[in-house]
């Protein structure tokens, strides 16, 4: 089967953000136009991403000082998928031990986990389980206290395996897989799970959510390594964009080829135009 013909039975598009949507504060010219294009086709959309720094409110904000109304239900991140995987594996946990922003925590709280808040001592309570997030408000006790609750066997999940956060600010962005090193360094211990990008799980949840099958679901992002390994893994139609940190050459030489590489989201939509009229 051509391109054009699986992309003429495309249902629904996952979207990564930075670098595929927005580079930064920024909005792409073409990704009103392409959101466009996807409702006159009758084709759904989820803005998807790693950063569990901010919550569903947050992006909404983001996203709406970009002029881009999005519904609640248009946005999942790794903080949803770890809560997907706490209920399905986990389903025993009830108190959380978080290292993760405030948003984090609240959407965890929201979701209806208990989240121990006291740093470990003979009086405090013991969280059921440990996760760790992109904490952009990270102390050295809590880090302690992580490494502490680890090393104790808690079960512990993170959220995504990102070692930095993309930024065109002149820092280097600490992310979650940097501060899962730092423990381990520690502790000689990983996490039992990372349920985020390229792992499979975000697609698969997004599958069930929308009852789409994987040739019905495109994952759209800038990145060989996190997005389109996890459409691979997931099955799904991998679609990678030039607009962000993945070359066309990188693409080339890739062990696991994207189905389809384009410009940009513009290209993209005038492909699946072109998919639908053909």
């Amino acid at each position: 089967m051509t391109i054009t013909q699986r992309l003429a039975k495309v249902k629904h598009i996952a979207l990564d953000m930075d670098g595929t949507i927005y580079r930064g504060g920024t909005l792409f010219d073409f990704t009103k136009p392409f959101l466009a294009t996807l409702e006159s086709l009758n084709i759904g959309h989820t803005f998807l991403t790693n950063n569990s720094s901010k919550s569903v409110k947050d992006y909404r904000s983001h996203l709406m000082k970009m002029g881009i109304d999005s519904g609640t239900d248009q946005i999942y991140t790794s903080t949803h998928a770890t809560i997907a995987h706490l209920r399905s594996v986990l389903p025993d946990v009830r108190t959380l031990f978080a290292l993760g922003t405030r948003s984090m925590q609240d959407e965890l709280a929201a979701a209806g986990f208990e989240i121990v808040q006291t740093l470990p001592t003979e009086s405090s309570s013991e969280p059921d389980a440990l996760i760790v997030g992109f904490d952009t408000a990270l102390t050295y006790p809590r880090l302690c206290a992580a490494a502490y609750w680890v090393s104790k066997g808690k079960p512990y999940v993170a959220s995504h395996p990102d070692p930095v956060c993309p930024t065109d600010l002149p820092t280097v962005l600490v992310d979650c897989g940097a501060i899962c090193d730092c423990i381990a360094s520690a502790t000689g211990r990983r996490p039992d799970a990372v349920v985020g990008k390229p792992d499979p799980f975000m697609l698969h949840e997004l599958m069930t959510r929308h009852q789409l099958g994987p040739q019905e679901l495109v994952m759209a992002g800038d990145r060989l390594t996190t997005d389109i390994a996890m459409a691979r893994a997931a099955g799904t139609i991998g679609v990678l964009v030039l607009t962000g940190v993945s070359t066309a050459d990188e693409a080339r030489a890739a062990a696991q080829l994207p189905d389809l590489v384009v410009a940009d989201l513009g290209e993209l939509g005038a492909k699946l135009r072109a998919a639908r009229s053909s």
